[in-house]
Parts: C-alpha cells; structure tokens; sequence
C-alpha cells in the first residue's frame, strides 16, 4: 500500500449553495443529513483509493457525492477502478442500520431515520445514474473500456452522458417546473461533462505518456491484447486503437507479409518527433 496520507478535503461551492439553501429554509436536519451521508460516500471512495494505492491530492465534496483528484491515474487496472468506484455506493448499503442504531439510543427520532433512509436513497439512486462525473458514470466508462479503445470509450462515455442528461433534466422539469436544487445540480454536471470534453485531448495524451513511462512498458501483468494495422496506417490512428489494460504488440501487414514491434517502439517513434501522421511502414518495413 503506496503513499497512505490524508488527502485535502474541500467542499465545492454548490454544496455550499445547497446546504445555504437548506439552512434559510428552515431544514437543518435536512442539511446535517445530506452532509453526513455525502461525506460518508466519499470517504468509501478515499479509503478504496488508499487501500488501491492511488495518489489522492484532494477530495471535493458535492451536493451528490464527490469528486477525488488523483495523479497517475490514466493506466491504473480497470478493476482497481471498479473497486474504487463501487466502494462510495456500497456505504449507502450500512447507513440504514447505523440510522436505526441511532434512533434506538435516542440520538434522534424516528421521523429523522425515516429522513435519512429518504435521503440516503435518493443520493444512492442519482449517484447511480450513467452520467458523468457520476458513479454511475464511472461504471459506464469501466463498461465501455472492456468493449472499446481508450479513445473511443472515453469519447462515448462523455456523449452518452450528455445526451442522458438532457432526456432526465426535460423530463423532471415538464413534471417539476421549479425544481431550483435539481437545476443548480444538473448545471454543474452538465459544467462538467463540457470541460472534460475541452479536456478530452489532454486526457488522451496523458493516457499515451503513462504508457510510455519505462515501469508501465515493464509491467508484464497486464494481458497482451494483438492490434493487426496496415503499413499504410498514421503512427496517431495506430494509437487510436490502444486499450486500457492491455499491453500490444503491433502486427503490421503488407499484403502477405508481416511484422512485429512492441508498443514501445511505436511510442517511443511518436514522441520522439512530429511524426504522428506519417505512415508506420515509412519506419518498420514489412518483410
């Protein structure tokens, strides 16, 4: 277990906005509530990222959970990040049993359990939506990265996300025309998507350095996934088709014939010059 510090903890300025909110309103349980569950989520996540050996710079606490900042991120295994990921729903799971534990010991009423069980699964469920920066949306990227590239995945997941957005948010407010809280909530994440978006090149290429670092090229414990390429294909649309958790071996054809180079050598090829739009046969000829 690698560097195992308390990370920074912040609370974004919409949580702020929301607990403001709940406090001129008069629901101060309400806000104590939130608050708690909130930050009992993230901390599952904080803990699992810890215990995974992740370098956690800060935690961000949300109106609907949080927001963890890790370095060296990009290539980490897609299980490590399912463990991290589930481990904030799953401390929706216990909630409910320290609630009643409270409310039999006096701590508080029964109407303040039946709050939080409220409470708690409303955060569950919107935590689970297939919507970035979500959980929920984190499981979907997981899925897309077993089916598709990094590239790709990435791409989809942030489009699904938005149009997924758009349907919920047109949807609840045809049914609630004023739902303030909802709308400052799904304007931060729509925020997000659209800045990770702009982002989406830098993510990319932070994805291809990681890889290039020498202790990933050594890391033998990734499975070998082949990617078969012709010699007329750019060194960029060949790296296109790199996938999270895998290391390639190229397989270039011409025709009949064939040749094998280690990712390595192609990333090594890419970064070395401007060279991204050449053709991969104009370095490793076909034998």
């Amino acid at each position: 277990m690698n560097n195992m510090y308390l990370p920074k903890f912040k609370i974004h300025p919409v949580f702020w906005f929301v607990l403001a909110a709940g406090l001129v309103t008069g629901h101060f349980w309400e806000v104590v509530i939130v608050f708690v569950i909130v930050f009992i989520h993230e901390c599952g996540h904080a803990v699992a990222a810890m215990l995974a050996g992740w370098q956690i710079t800060a935690i961000e606490l949300l109106p609907f959970g949080g927001v963890a900042k890790v370095e060296n991120h990009a290539n980490r295994p897609l299980k490590e990040e399912l463990f991290v990921t589930i481990a904030g729903p799953i401390q929706h799971l216990w909630l409910p049993f320290a609630s009643r534990m409270l409310a039999s010991a006096n701590f508080w009423s029964d109407a303040h359990h039946h709050l939080f069980i409220t409470y708690n699964l409303m955060i569950l469920l919107f935590n689970l939506l297939p919507v970035w920066p979500l959980d929920g949306g984190k499981l979907l990227y997981i899925l897309l990265m077993k089916r598709f590239p990094f590239k790709k995945a990435y791409y989809y997941s942030l489009i699904i996300s938005l149009i997924l957005l758009l349907i919920l948010t047109i949807s609840l407010l045809c049914l609630y025309p004023f739902a303030l809280s909802y709308m400052v909530v799904a304007s931060f994440i729509g925020v997000s998507i659209y800045k990770e978006w702009r982002q989406r090149r830098y993510v990319f290429m932070r994805f291809l350095l990681s890889r290039w670092r020498e202790e990933y090229q050594s890391d033998y414990s990734r499975r070998n996934k082949p990617i078969i390429v012709s010699s007329h294909m750019s060194i960029s649309s060949i790296l296109d088709l790199f996938y999270k958790g895998f290391n390639h071996r190229i397989i270039i054809r011409n025709k009949n014939k064939q040749r094998v180079i280690d990712e390595g050598e192609l990333l090594n090829l890419y970064f070395s010059g401007n060279y991204a739009r050449r053709r991969i046969g104009e370095f490793f000829e076909v034998c």
